[in-house]
């Protein structure tokens, strides 16, 4: 584990004039110095004080409108809301705790990470012309040339990601696969599908199994899929966060973690002979939001769009204008801020990635006409419009950056574009291969057994929180099945009712299509190959975020899978004890399956 060091700075000063006006209940305050905001909470006397930024993603708060005892404000990105006098997020219920600056007399003071790439500083050597070259590939796939070492970042070659939302945008270099193969080291940021591509390194294993792999300690194993796909890599490092990594003598690499998303997110900083890589992946806030200044190259995400929100969502204020208002909004907001994150970092050089995948699969249009993402080169517009001074690259496949060159002179041509006439983005994908594999489960033998689903939420692991939810299993174009399952979960006591309970209750909708729902539960998968691959469709009154129930299906469900084998040995014992849950089909009779 990280072996963390903290720092304390003072963020705010009030003298006590200022102190003295504070109003009872919510002030806000901006820095002098700096310019940050500040919420500070006053209440008989006592102060509580905070970052105004939202845990989630960054935003900023405002003042609760519906907020009657002038306690809570909300976040202007997705509209969390922060009760001010408990530092607890309200909505979404039960998910963080703001962290709250300490009241040092009139000061307020900020617990920090100390900054850990410091530890043996380097000072950079001169570079030789071809010493160090990045090469972009696919997505968030680059191959890094070190002196005589190669390095991938999060090789995704082929194949669907999210089961089958995500499919490639940019068609790789041929000679991609080789060039993994080759590799003398692969770094692996995360365990989401567009990062982790088992499909990608089945095909690796094949021919050169002992690789070595580098992931970060994340508290849910980035590999913990690993041995139920049949993937033979046998040379797998988990390291410790913030503790540079020695490959050689010049060469050295060092994983971050996320604040906001712990459990799986990494970002890493690369160093070769003093020169830093930063690569942030899809952190939030990687590091607690502390990062290396003026490293040589940045890279990070910028597309957005990679999540069901809101287009798979219906109902209530749902409707296509909302949407589409909301996702353009969204989309700038994320555009300004990278490029005021690239701009306060100020590194020579930044490349956008991570961002370049496309719903290509025929019956997912509507998702792909309504996700609408941001464009590498408008991001890299405003980053030059506002800093100038700072090197943009927008890459292609193939396209190879040469850092010595670029660190010369930025008139000097240190980016080769691929040969004229190259294959850009892709124009096919296999699709009936991999929707083939997915639909196979269809037909699986628990599912002839109705009794499975109290065996699989069960297994969850999931309960005593207020939520009633309806699975609805569907065709291709989300209409139910007649001979699918339609059955309710009350998450209170963990029970599968006929009828939604007579106390109040929130309640959701989800619709899934059937083969993905019954692959993700007979492989014990998490949840974010329906949701995030845009493969259910959902409402729920109110409308409320979930934060437990989604965190606990799409991060927290058992590294084990439910134990199958075991189930078809008791189908004949938890079929009685279901069959008085009155498992519904969407018609509200009993199911035929038995």
């Amino acid at each position: 584990m990280m072996n963390i060091k903290h720092l304390t700075y003072t963020v705010l000063s009030l003298d006590s004039e200022a102190v003295f006006s504070l109003k009872d209940g919510i002030n806000f305050k901006k820095s002098p110095d700096d310019g940050k905001c500040y919420i500070i909470y006053k209440e008989n006397g006592e102060l509580k004080a905070c970052k105004n930024q939202c845990k989630h993603q960054g935003g900023l708060f405002i003042k609760d409108i519906e907020d009657l005892d002038g306690r809570t404000v909300q976040c202007t990105k997705h509209y969390w809301k922060l009760n001010v006098s408990t530092m607890q997020y309200v909505n979404p219920p039960d998910s963080f705790t703001q962290d709250e600056l300490d009241e040092g007399g009139l000061q307020l003071v900020e617990v920090i990470v100390w900054d850990p790439w410091l530890a043996d500083p380097q000072d950079p050597q001169e570079l030789q012309e071809g010493e160090v070259t990045v090469t972009y590939l696919t997505h968030a796939c680059m191959e890094l040339q070190l002196g005589g070492k190669k390095m991938i970042f999060d090789p995704w070659l082929t194949g669907p990601a999210f089961a089958r939302g995500w499919w490639l945008l940019h068609e790789p270099p041929a000679d991609s696969m080789e060039r993994l193969c080759m590799a003398d080291l692969i770094y692996i940021s995360h365990m989401h599908s567009d990062h982790l591509s088992y499909p990608t390194l089945k095909s690796l294993s094949a021919t050169r199994p002992d690789v070595p792999i580098y992931v970060g300690d994340t508290s849910r194993p980035v590999f913990w899929m690993l041995e139920k796909r049949q993937v033979q890599l046998t040379n797998i490092n988990v390291v410790p966060f913030g503790i540079w990594q020695n490959i050689d003598e010049h060469l050295r690499f060092m994983i971050l973690k996320d604040e906001v998303h712990p459990v799986l997110d990494t970002c890493i900083i690369v160093e070769y002979k003093g020169h830093m890589i930063l690569n942030t992946v899809d952190c939030t806030r990687p590091n607690y939001g502390r990062l290396p200044h003026n490293v040589d190259l940045m890279m990070s995400d910028f597309a957005g769009g990679a999540s069901g929100f809101p287009m798979t969502f219906s109902g209530g204020k749902y409707t296509e204008s909302w949407k589409a208002d909301f996702i353009k909004n969204e989309r700038k907001k994320l555009m300004n801020y990278k490029a005021q994150l690239v701009k306060s970092l100020q590194p020579k050089i930044y490349c956008p990635f991570a961002g370049y995948f496309v719903e290509a699969h025929p019956s997912d249009r509507y998702i792909k006409e309504t996700n609408t993402k941001n464009k590498a080169e408008e991001l890299n517009a405003l980053i030059k419009k506002s800093a100038p001074g700072i090197t943009t690259w927008t890459p292609k496949p193939g396209a190879v950056l040469d850092l010595a060159l670029a660190l010369m002179s930025p008139s000097r041509k240190a980016i080769t574009d691929p040969p004229s006439g190259t294959n850009i983005y892709k124009d096919s994908w296999d699709f009936d291969l991999y929707v083939d594999e997915l639909n196979r489960a269809i037909t699986a033998e628990i599912f002839k057994h109705k009794s499975w689903i109290q065996f699989y939420y069960i297994w969850a692991g999931f309960k005593n929180y207020n939520l009633v939810v309806r699975v609805i299993e569907t065709d291709e174009d989300f209409i139910p099945i007649d001979n699918g399952y339609n059955y309710l979960v009350d998450f209170m006591d963990l029970s599968f009712p006929t009828q939604r309970p007579t106390r109040e209750h929130p309640y959701e909708e989800i619709k899934n299509r059937i083969g993905v729902m019954r692959h993700v539960v007979k492989n014990g998968l998490l949840w974010d190959d329906l949701y995030i691959g845009f493969q259910n469709r959902l409402s729920r009154e109110p409308d409320v975020y979930h934060h437990r129930f989604w965190n606990h299906f799409q991060t927290e469900l058992p590294v084990t899978g439910p134990d199958w084998d075991l189930f078809l040995q008791q189908v004949p014992s938890y079929q009685r004890s279901a069959e008085p849950q009155g498992i519904q089909t969407e018609s509200g009779s009993a199911s035929t399956l038995s």
